[in-house]
């Protein structure tokens, strides 16, 4: 027996991919690649652009990406499994696996594990000399990380408040090396990636695997022209900025975070890891929460978690609703990258598919056909003003603005009135709703234009960023 969810899930997955494609091509984003997982399988990657502009090398579902601060994720479910085992409590300090803070006298050496986890210990974001991020100079290694603690890595009380830092998380990873009695890159790649066979995740810089990455780029705040951005070594911040992996890895590294799976840790450990412990900013409406080492938000009627990632050239979101078994990656490469943006229209596309098509009123005609297929209508369209497409959402016949962030403003739910017109059943009022979208079309059945919306012209589009004249 078919599940209709599952099948309205999968229906959505083509035009999500047109609509990844669009905005990839419309914010001049050098790559982008996708993963979506639902029904205890991967069902969508694809990659979109460039892995390296300058020599036209095409991006792939296989390249790699920096996805930083993702890399908290990986640290704090080490934590939690070394918690499990016995290795460490949440409430120890962090003196007891790092001495020579205590040694120095730091104020951190009291911090405890879980303050870290959850960013309330006061630690100091990144140190008062933080061009490492812009490569004025290397990233620190553990002698330097430890002298950036002592030498006022305090900047709050603990528990005063929330303040994200990589040094308290790169401290975390001094911690799992303590505790474990392995380092902290060999301790995830053997407990998380290995155990979950993610061939394309690491917790480093993979020398060896160089022509691999997808290469990362400037963004557009400073010039008109995009330039490339080296990968480097993360050194003692690998457990806060780090990994590298695939929107097909990290989809298949949440959907382990689901409850009942319990391939890295128990679900009373993830329990608490998917508690919101902190709010981000409590004066921001609709503010993030935070866990031990996870993001949580709110997303239409999703309660979603999961973690971004800022690194020099790539900007990667993943998210994920552990009540649905649903679980969405998107990684890109460019400091100004849509990551965030993408990865929340692909949610509300899902969700759009999953809306039932409206009853007909019994108090008005029946004027819609149900013999005429919705593919007669579907399509791109451009004019001077924009481009709006036309797509089967699950059971709705709807037209949307590809152009827009957000793929859902704007909607309008369509009928089908006859072979060459649709009806605008349902829109904002701005809008022209109750008003007839008139086609036409050639011999063949292929449209030559549409009178939308306002009464304007619209044609298809062909190759992207190609229309019929706009004269």
């Amino acid at each position: 027996m078919t599940n209709p969810a599952v099948d309205a899930l999968t229906s959505v997955l083509p035009y999500i991919d047109s609509w990844l494609e669009y905005r990839a091509w419309k914010t001049r984003t050098p790559g982008v690649q996708a993963a979506v997982y639902f029904d205890g399988a991967l069902q969508f990657s694809k990659a979109y652009g460039f892995a390296d502009v300058e020599n036209g090398v095409a991006l792939t579902s296989d390249h790699l990406f920096r996805i930083a601060s993702h890399s908290k994720t990986f640290t704090a479910t080490a934590i939690l499994q070394l918690f499990e085992a016995g290795e460490l409590r949440l409430d120890d300090p962090a003196g007891k696996f790092v001495p020579a803070l205590v040694e120095a006298g730091s104020p951190v050496a009291d911090v405890t594990v879980r303050e870290l986890l959850e960013h309330s210990a006061g630690v100091i974001r990144d140190g008062l000399d933080g061009d490492y991020w812009q490569y004025v100079r290397a990233f620190p290694d553990q002698a330097e990380l430890v002298a950036i603690i002592i030498e006022g890595g305090d900047k709050a009380l603990p528990g005063e408040g929330f303040n994200y830092t990589n040094v308290g998380y790169s401290l975390l990873g001094l911690i799992v090396a303590a505790a474990s009695g392995r380092s902290y890159n060999d301790y995830v790649t053997v407990e998380i990636v290995d155990r979950l066979g993610l061939k394309n995740t690491g917790p480093e810089l993979d020398a060896l695997r160089a022509d691999e990455y997808a290469r990362g780029y400037t963004g557009f705040h400073t010039a008109l022209d995009r330039r490339p951005v080296d990968h480097v070594d993360t050194r003692a911040m690998a457990a806060a900025t780090g990994f590298y992996g695939t929107a097909e890895d990290l989809v298949h590294y949440f959907a382990a975070h689901f409850p009942g799976d319990e391939r890295l840790v128990k679900d009373s450990s993830k329990r608490m890891q998917q508690r919101e412990q902190w709010l981000s900013d409590a004066a921001t409406p609709g503010a993030a929460h935070y866990g031990l080492g996870m993001i949580i938000e709110r997303i239409g009627d999703h309660r979603v978690v999961g973690h971004s990632g800022g690194y020099p050239g790539h900007i990667t979101r993943s998210l994920f609703d552990p009540a649905a078994g649903l679980a969405i990656s998107v990684l890109t490469n460019a400091v100004d990258g849509p990551a965030a943006e993408l990865s929340n229209g692909v949610l509300r596309l899902i969700d759009a598919a999953l809306v039932q098509a409206p009853a007909l009123s019994l108090a008005a005609p029946a004027t819609a056909r149900t013999d005429i297929p919705s593919t007669r209508f579907t399509g791109r369209f451009a004019n001077m003003w924009g481009v709006l497409d036309v797509v089967q959402l699950g059971e709705r016949l709807v037209s949307l603005h590809p152009g827009s962030p957000n793929p859902l403003d704007g909607l309008d739910e369509l009928e089908i009135v006859d072979e060459n017109t649709l009806l605008i059943r349902k829109g904002s009022g701005f809008g022209s709703v109750g008003e007839r979208m008139i086609y036409e079309f050639d011999a063949d059945g292929a449209v030559l234009s549409l009178r939308g919306s306002g009464g304007m012209s619209l044609w298809p589009l062909g190759a992207l960023g190609e229309a019929h004249p706009l004269t």
